[in-house]
């Protein structure tokens, strides 16, 4: 019998994040497991008269041919599959992973050489489709997140039944405010950082590109950023796992990294020049979703937390700056974190993961769930 909270996701993912149309092409990729779901959107993809197509991709064969791969066999794949999502509307992809460091020893130079050709795909899709991304809970999720397969999987289905309809009206005067500020002060345990973000635009993410979802993006001013911030999450890229990340910057660029592995976090960071810089600028109020997880997806939308990520812009928040990498890096400034405060402009607009601009409390936990 299908769980009833499988039939209930992938309606939200085909009503509210991908939108699907009758007579419409909608491509569900599974990398791992994530079979139930898939089959339930195709059921409900056919039900509303459109094609589903449906692709698996093995994250451990997938290893295998990264470990060869290099420019020219990236090129047949960029050609082939931007052949294939001319025909595509739709992209749901379904991350199921039962090992999250599968990729952990493909050389960077491997990774690097694939990701620089199939860029531009990367960009079409999306700038021009409507996707969405979404992990599925497995026993090696659980294992991450120190939960229970069972626990688990009843926090996935909280977390992704929000009502994102909700949340994204409680993110209007968050991005209004946004969009007149121009200075950013961030402040905590390592951290005392500044940038601008005057005249970039924000972004709010309310269920429409990733489940789970909660959070606002912006750009800093590229080369506006000063100052030191440290992370108290752990990030994994690339396949490996880092933490105590802490990065130094002047006029823009990130003059000193260090971390539990420095020697691997500068290689990434010297992947191109603007590696260097920072590409988004985002905050973080899923109430559902208060502690780190080492999944990204989950943990950039942690319930008072931000993420700053070096790396590549965004095309709807774009401060120029161009890279490979795109790597969002967590601070969660709730108290049990060590605290901290987000500054606008010299007012304070959150302290220790709360609002406290009226206009703002709405985005509080205990105010999204309500």
């Amino acid at each position: 019998m299908l769980d009833p909270r499988i039939g209930k996701l992938a309606e939200t993912l085909l009503n509210h994040s991908v939108r699907l149309q009758a007579q419409e092409c909608l491509l569900i990729e599974v990398r791992g497991e994530g079979q139930a779901l898939a089959k339930e959107l195709v059921r409900q993809a056919y039900a509303r008269g459109a094609y589903p197509f449906v692709r698996f991709i093995n994250p451990a064969l997938q290893r295998e041919l990264m470990m060869g791969a290099d420019e020219r066999r990236a090129s047949y794949q960029l050609k082939w599959e931007q052949a294939m999502f001319q025909d595509i509307q739709a992209f749901i992809v379904i991350n199921g992973p039962t090992n999250t460091s599968e990729a952990a020893d493909v050389p960077i130079e491997r990774s690097r050489a694939h990701q620089a050709v199939m860029q531009p795909l990367s960009d079409y899709i999306i700038t021009q489709m409507r996707w969405a991304l979404l992990n599925y809970p497995t026993p090696a999720m659980a294992q991450s997140a120190n939960m229970s397969t069972e626990a688990f999987a009843d926090f996935y289905f909280d977390v992704c039944s929000l009502d994102y309809q909700k949340m994204h009206e409680a993110f209007l005067p968050l991005k209004a405010l946004m969009e007149r500020t121009d200075n950013v002060r961030l402040v905590g345990p390592g951290t005392d950082l500044t940038f601008s973000i005057k005249g970039m635009p924000s972004v709010i993410c309310s269920g429409e590109a990733n489940i789970p979802d909660g959070e606002i993006y912006t750009a800093p001013v590229r080369d506006s950023v000063n100052g030191t911030i440290t992370f108290n999450t752990a990030t994994t890229y690339q396949g490996t796992r880092f933490e105590n990340v802490r990065l130094t910057f002047e006029n823009g660029k990130i003059v000193e990294a260090t971390a539990n592995n420095t020697q691997k976090l500068n290689e990434i960071l010297d992947s191109d020049e603007g590696a260097r810089y920072i590409g988004e600028f985002a905050i973080g109020v899923n109430p559902y979703i208060l502690h780190p997880m080492n999944d990204i997806l989950f943990d950039e939308k942690i319930a008072g937390s931000f993420h700053f990520t070096p790396g590549r812009a965004l095309e709807n928040a774009d401060n120029g700056n161009r890279s490979q990498v795109h790597w969002d890096m967590v601070n969660i400034q709730r108290p049990e974190y060590g605290g901290g405060e987000i500054w606008f402009d010299d007012v304070l607009i959150r302290k220790d993961g709360l609002f406290v601009l009226p206009e703002l409390e709405a985005l509080n936990p205990d105010k999204l769930k309500g």
